[in-house]
């Protein structure tokens, strides 16, 4: 098996500060990654250290096989890396940042570049002839994928990209790495957007705190052993350890539950509760369970009142 991107206790600290601890993660060749996270997860601090943009505390990074720290600017080079924030020279025209972007490859590469941008470039709607100081945030982003994709990468590598675009050029940018992907291309991305990482990953891996709390596929973790709990006729949920994120409507409740089947069943049972309803939860769910703190949640919320 063939992966694009492999760590292995891949650890960051800034001085005494967490930035990733022991993250060993794997993403085949070919496959459409989500990494999940809330700003300050680790999100950027390892794509940073997997390209070799930071240098880890301990552990190891591959792309395509080999390790990043010895083969930089060879593996980089069929790469294609969008940051979450890009900055630009703000007084020059977008052709230009694209042209730079393009010509930091040399050589060949550099050649082969121009088609691809321009077609970008008019897929994304970009006007080349405008001034970076002058683009919305939006149409900034929009540069940032054309300097990302327009030398048809073998691994795309994205940070949070999508804020910023509206809905049309999101869903544009979508179909531009679909068709990418279909191509052979990995992709790999990073968001806290769960309905995106639903709606176009293969899979997925959660970050909490710097530590990998989970990797499999969408299906897997949106079945990762959680279940929606619906109860009728109840003041006060379960007093069971692995009940998360409750929240209270007039005489409904409904929580997250991870744990025995029969030891939810038989405190139910106990209950005088009116109904119930146990049911799969969407994946935005199973992140909330997989985020809220110890104890966090076993407590209802309180009702809010009308305006």
């Amino acid at each position: 098996m063939a992966y694009a991107i492999q760590t292995s206790a891949l650890t960051k600290y800034y001085g005494k500060a967490r930035g990733i601890i022991d993250l060993s993660l794997a993403v085949e060749e070919g496959d459409f990654f989500g990494f999940i996270g809330p700003n300050g997860a680790g999100k950027s601090t390892t794509i940073r250290t997997l390209l070799g943009l930071l240098s880890p505390t301990g552990g190891t990074a591959e792309i395509f096989g080999k390790e990043i720290s010895a083969h930089q600017t060879e593996l980089l080079a069929d790469v294609g890396y969008m940051p979450s924030e890009a900055a630009f020279y703000p007084n020059r025209k977008v052709r230009e940042i694209i042209r730079l972007s393009a010509d930091l490859r040399g050589g060949a590469r550099r050649r082969d570049c121009a088609p691809e941008a321009a077609r970008l470039c008019e897929r994304l709607k970009l006007d080349t002839e405008k001034k970076v100081r002058e683009l919305s945030l939006g149409n900034r982003k929009k540069v940032s994928v054309v300097c990302a994709l327009q030398h048809r990468p073998r691994l795309c590598i994205l940070d949070e990209p999508t804020s910023g675009l509206d809905p049309l050029m999101q869903r544009e940018f979508y179909q531009i790495l679909e068709e990418r992907n279909r191509e052979g291309a990995t992709v790999f991305l990073s968001s806290h957007a769960l309905s995106e990482v639903q709606r176009h990953c293969r899979h997925a891996a959660v970050i909490r705190e710097g530590r990998l709390l989970a990797s499999d596929t969408i299906e897997n973790l949106g079945h990762a052993g959680v279940k929606r709990v619906t109860v009728r006729g109840l003041h006060e949920p379960p007093r069971l350890e692995t009940v998360r994120n409750v929240r209270r409507s007039g005489d409904t409740m409904t929580f997250l539950y991870s744990g025995s089947p029969r030891k939810l069943l038989t405190a139910l049972a106990a209950l005088p509760l009116a109904d119930v309803t146990i049911a799969e939860p969407d994946l935005e769910e199973v992140f909330m369970h997989y985020y809220a703190p110890e104890g966090h949640g076993q407590r209802p919320e309180p009702d809010k009142e009308e305006p």
